[in-house]
């Protein structure tokens, strides 16, 4: 077992996930490249930025080593489909981008067979144990690696977003409940929330 497989840190991403797999080594690994290159420690509220172009299990990774949420505002995603991962500090203004690499990871034949075998729920006991054995080997495999064999790492400026947003909140006028004031929208005359004007 390496560094990475028996860590705190790891452990706490496996929980947070629910299972290993290696979509969340994978952002294991890239949140923990791009935290050394900035030097910077986890986020306790607004310090640090995730910028996330993917809503994989990589994803789960990053809020948990990063300490960036949707919670506190700091945690943005991009609808790309890409494992990329920005992370900015508003401490030092620095930023990096983490990006996987062609090729880098390729589940192999025997691995997507079974893989879409879980998906369509065809897979036998025996293949599914098989499954479980195959992604935690393949998991493994992604932690004990040089994160440049995986990632491009490079420094990026990223227009940071503004600091979550706290003000109060008025009832819809439609279904009453309560609402930030900022999302009512004007809707005959009165103000109602996004799913009562039809917007949703």
């Amino acid at each position: 077992m390496n560094k990475a497989q028996s860590s705190d840190a790891w452990k706490k991403a496996v929980d947070f996930h629910g299972h290993v797999c290696p979509g969340l080594a994978i952002g294991f690994k890239a949140a923990t490249a791009g935290m050394e290159w900035l030097k910077q420690n986890r986020s306790e509220d607004e310090e640090l930025v995730a910028i996330v172009e993917t809503n994989a299990c990589s994803a789960d990774a990053v809020q948990v080593i990063t300490g960036c949420t949707f919670g506190k505002g700091n945690f943005i995603y991009k609808d790309y489909g890409k494992n990329v991962f920005s992370l900015v500090s508003r401490l030092s203004g620095n930023g990096v981008r983490v990006a996987l690499r062609a090729g880098a990871f390729q589940p192999n034949e025997r691995h997507m067979e079974l893989i879409q075998k879980i998906r369509t729920d065809t897979a036998t006991e025996q293949e599914r144990s098989e499954f479980r054995s195959l992604h935690e080997q393949r998991s493994l495999a992604i932690l004990e690696r040089d994160p440049m064999e995986l990632f491009t790492i490079e420094s990026v400026t990223v227009e940071l977003p503004p600091k979550a947003t706290i003000e109060p909140s008025v009832s819809c006028a439609q279904c009453q409940e309560p609402t930030m004031q900022s999302r009512l929208e004007q809707k005959d005359g009165v103000l109602v929330c996004k799913t009562c004007s039809g917007a949703m």
